[in-house]
């Protein structure tokens, strides 16, 4: 494994503000260089109150602006709500303002709900010319005289690094064939990841960019100094996503002792699923988990996330993870 990163999604917390998490976001992302975390990323979603980065662009800039050296990117942009002109555009402003540290992960799903789509001014549509959006970003990024009439400007030449991101077999599939990263969303969505790292890895194809696969996968994180601990802050996640599984997201909520008393056993259930691809407890037990995860999957990298309602006690669990990860994970990984 060489790399371990952090996928930031800004969440606004009960009791606070949506510049609150703006600063939490900036702050976390300083944590995480100082740490030696490789990656910083962001994702795009709308209409959820709970969530701050929608003008993911935007967030990107105002992180890679206060590091130094963390590469800094979208994990992701879901390229359907964008013209791959507008995304070319942005990113290569980016990498021509924060050079070398700029990355691009794309996503086919529409990171909202229906009506918001709409409102977005894009359609279902979309969806179905992902691929070739994605062909005619990587034009508009590459080199001069590349891209036809119409010029990314700033953007081309920048050569932004592009990833496909994705939770089944489908972005593995476009990756292995374009030749790109591959990252999967097994932090939220783990039931296809076997069959989407197999079909990457069996499929790819040496391009431009890569010369073999490069395979990455999001786990959760919520370490603390005991188990008991882990658990009782990993209920504000819990307790967030059984809310959004049921049509009532919110805030992230602040931890409570009994989230099972909170929520459904068969919501409970799918959450449960849902997040399984994750390490919670003290550091012996989170090193004993990401082990597992690492020894089962191979990933070449991993990018961790975690939603803790209080940012001190985030940021000490992403503490943790990075000491695991700098001793006996790598280790294992290299075995």
């Amino acid at each position: 494994m060489q790399h371990a990163s952090i996928l930031d999604l800004s969440p606004i917390v009960d009791g606070g503000t949506a510049a609150d998490s703006l600063a939490c976001s900036l702050d976390l992302a300083r944590h995480a260089e100082a740490l030696g975390y490789h990656r910083f990323w962001l994702a795009e979603h709308h209409n959820m109150p709970g969530i701050s980065s929608a003008a993911t662009a935007v967030v990107i800039g105002h992180v890679a602006a206060g590091t130094r050296s963390i590469r800094v990117g979208a994990g992701g942009i879901m390229l359907p709500n964008h013209s791959p002109l507008v995304i070319a555009e942005q990113f290569g402003t980016l990498e021509t303002l924060f050079p070398g540290r700029i990355d691009l992960g794309l996503g086919r799903a529409p990171g909202s709900d229906g009506a918001t789509a709409r409102a977005l001014r894009r359609y279902a549509a979309g969806a179905d010319s992902f691929p070739q959006d994605v062909v005619e970003l990587l034009g508009l990024l590459g080199d001069p005289g590349d891209q036809g009439a119409v010029r990314a400007i700033p953007g081309e030449g920048t050569h932004v690094p592009v990833w496909i991101l994705g939770s089944s077999t489908f972005g593995a599939q476009l990756a292995a064939w374009l030749g790109l990263p591959f990252a999967f969303a097994s932090h939220f969505a783990p039931q296809m990841l076997v069959p989407a790292l197999d079909a990457y890895r069996q499929g790819f194809r040496p391009s431009a960019w890569l010369d073999r696969p490069h395979a990455m996968i999001g786990i959760g994180v919520c370490a603390a100094p005991t188990d008991a601990e882990a658990r009782f802050l990993r209920s504000s996640q819990v307790l967030a996503f059984a809310r959004m599984r049921t049509g009532q997201p919110g805030k992230l909520p602040r931890p409570v002792e009994d989230v099972e008393a909170l929520v459904p056993g068969p919501v409970m259930d799918q959450v449960g699923q849902a997040l399984s691809c994750s390490a919670v407890g003290g550091p012996d037990a989170v090193r004993r988990q990401l082990k597992a995860l690492i020894d089962r999957y191979r990933p070449d990298e991993v990018i961790l996330t975690g939603h803790i309602h209080d940012h001190a006690a985030r940021k000490r669990s992403f503490t943790i993870a990075a000491e695991v990860l700098a001793g006996d994970v790598k280790a294992w990984a290299a075995a």
